[in-house]
């Protein structure tokens, strides 16, 4: 299938910004829960949702952590200059970085920019002094090299100490003390994200245990969502539109789980999505490359519309586990870009769990490729039915 070209004004609706929710319900599962199937629409609460995911079906989280990304330095002549970090440079793994002592560097986007020239930035801390030197431009920003002067703090207590949970920019409203609870799943576990994934945060430890009573597995993946998410589309063709990179992690057990369903999950969040449907093309590399190193399994932006093969689903998750065994991978690491639009065949998807997206977003477009053009009588029902819109608002459960 060629590069699609899809107008993105045609993925557009009416969101007013009262309808956005600027804050979470106080109790997380008692957000509403709009259900989809070919046969119509059903409101519920979202602690009803185990009732309405088929027995034996295997519900696939994304355990990443939001991290506190935003620090905010004040120069000498009184400019306040914003350091949002992106993603690790030196180290590069995300795991190293945050135990780094005294000094790493950071891909970062640069508030007020043009008041940072060469100087070094200052933050005097009563236990340490962190300082931020700014290096080389990057695609998305700049390289941010910080330094501090004690080796009993890591670059995760640093950011514990100083550093600002990101929330989405869209809630127009400053990151309050709640936030920092509120804005991670119960399940949050590996550090790295700047954007929580959404879909998660109805899950309560309660929810999660009535699934299991209802004989639905859990398995996880880890997809660290960048700032990119929150990026417009600004050409109307999509073809014109480059996706962000996130790093991404599987584990041998969860790929023998989706091994054993027969490769048909149920996805929280359109994060989990990505990350399953990119198994699948890192599959195939395997199975035309047996030999293909693990820095090369990236997948890329067009990846799934260049490539006319279509091996059986099964046979590349099972090439995928065996090259981890034989490479004795016990998780493997790599990167996504991959755009699902329109167009674009589910292989391991069967159903998606997820929040009410932006117009003219790369996730709407997901959306629409899942369950077509009944998007439109989804969202206009949830506009004229009160659902709360965005990263705090209600959840929908779709089923193709």
């Amino acid at each position: 299938m060629p590069t699609p070209h899809i107008n993105i004004n045609d993925f557009d609706y009416p969101l007013p910004d009262h309808r956005i929710a600027k804050y979470p319900l106080p109790q997380r599962d008692q957000c509403k829960l709009l259900v989809s199937t070919p046969d119509g629409i059903t409101t519920a609460i979202f602690h009803q949702l185990p009732q309405f995911l088929p027995t034996h079906s295997l519900l696939v989280i994304n355990d990443t952590k939001v991290i506190q990304a935003r620090l905010r330095f004040r120069k000498a002549t009184g400019a306040a200059i914003e350091v949002f970090l992106l993603e690790p440079h030196l180290p590069a793994e995300y795991e190293q970085m945050f135990l780094s002592t005294q000094q790493c560097t950071w891909k970062c986007l640069i508030g007020n920019a043009k008041k940072w020239k060469d100087e070094t930035l200052q933050y005097r801390h009563p236990d340490f002094t962190l300082t931020a030197q700014r290096g080389t431009p990057t695609d998305d920003g700049h390289l941010v090299t910080f330094r501090w002067d004690t080796t009993s703090l890591t670059f995760a207590e640093i950011l514990h100490e100083l550093g600002e949970l990101p929330i989405p920019p869209y809630l127009n409203r400053k990151t309050e003390e709640t936030d920092n609870t509120d804005y991670q799943t119960v399940y949050s576990e590996i550090k790295g994200s700047v954007a929580a994934p959404t879909a998660g945060l109805h899950f309560t430890d309660e929810v999660l245990d009535d699934i299991r009573q209802h004989h639905i597995d859990i398995a996880r993946v880890t997809l660290h969502v960048g700032a990119g998410t929150f990026r417009p589309v600004k050409t109307d063709d999509i073809a014109g539109h480059n996706m962000h990179a996130e790093h991404i992690s599987i584990t041998a057990g969860t790929l023998q789980q989706l091994i054993s369903h027969q490769a048909k999950a149920v996805a929280v969040g359109t994060t989990s999505v990505r990350t399953l449907e990119s198994l699948y093309y890192i599959g195939k590399k395997i199975m035309s490359n047996p030999d293909i190193s693990p820095d090369q399994l990236d997948v890329t932006q067009w990846e799934p519309y260049d490539d006319t093969t279509d091996p059986d689903t099964g046979e590349a998750l099972q090439q995928l586990l065996h090259y981890m065994e034989h490479h004795q991978l016990d998780t493997l690491h790599t990167t996504t870009q991959i755009i699902i639009v329109p167009g674009y065949r589910y292989h391991i998807v069967k159903a998606l769990i997820t929040n009410f997206h932006q117009p003219h977003s790369t996730l709407l477009l997901l959306v629409a490729a899942l369950i077509g053009d009944r998007w439109r009588n989804v969202y206009r029902y949830a506009l004229d039915n009160d659902y709360r819109f965005l990263s705090y608002g209600d959840a929908q459960l779709l089923i193709p």
